[in-house]
């Protein structure tokens, strides 16, 4: 059987873009094979930047640090919600989840696509894009799904402390930033998010992927 690994990730550079108020992306050459004969380089970044992986502590102090998170959350079998008709700036809603919702239990490892990344690097992409509902964000919080990923920076730009705060609440890991969804070509596939190891603190960027043929 030949598995098929498709990177669902963007790039990291200096300069990359993000949130107007998050710490800006740097990556910097620190030493060179010509200074002392090895390449070595600095990066100062957000722990949200690019696609990467919300705890619950990113908005709830009493929340499970990134390091404390159960990486059986992180990696398995997920199942891709098709959301590719939604327009800019449109609701995303629990009936848009009406199709896929026997599959979606207690557990489950559920993204939805987009194909909102590929408006990188504008600026509107922080801002325009179609968002998760506040509704569809208890839905998912009520189902006791484990994870829940998206090709969009952030589940909401405007009811972003409701949201993240419900699904946080109930120890639903965030995966946001996603990229190249559409190659997966099925709507069962083994997904990856494992986060860096920071200690103590609410997030970490991530290499996702996705296995396919599993």
């Amino acid at each position: 059987m030949t598995v098929r690994i498709v990177d669902l990730s963007v790039d990291i550079y200096h300069g990359a873009p993000n949130f107007a108020w998050d710490p800006k992306c740097a990556v910097i050459v620190h030493n060179t094979t010509d200074t002392i004969g090895y390449n070595m380089t600095q990066i100062s970044m957000s722990t949200h930047q690019g696609t990467h992986l919300d705890a619950p502590f990113h908005f709830l102090d009493d929340g499970k640090t990134v390091d404390q998170l159960d990486l059986h959350k992180c990696v398995g079998k997920a199942i891709l919600v098709d959301l590719t008709y939604k327009k800019p700036k449109e609701a995303i809603e629990v009936e848009d989840f009406a199709p896929y919702e026997d599959k979606i239990t207690e557990g489950s490892k559920v993204i939805y696509r987009t194909d909102w990344f590929k408006q990188l690097p504008a600026r509107h992409y922080f801002t325009d894009f179609p968002y998760m509902t506040i509704e569809l964000a208890e839905w998912l919080a009520d189902r006791k799904v484990g994870l829940i990923g998206m090709d969009v920076p952030t589940p909401n730009p405007t009811d972003y402390d409701p949201v993240h705060k419900i699904l946080l609440g109930a120890e639903i890991v965030i995966v946001e930033g996603l990229a190249n969804l559409g190659d997966i070509a099925s709507d069962d596939f083994y997904f990856a998010a494992a986060p860096l190891k920071i200690i103590g603190r609410d997030g970490a960027p991530i290499r996702a992927f996705a296995m396919v043929g599993i």
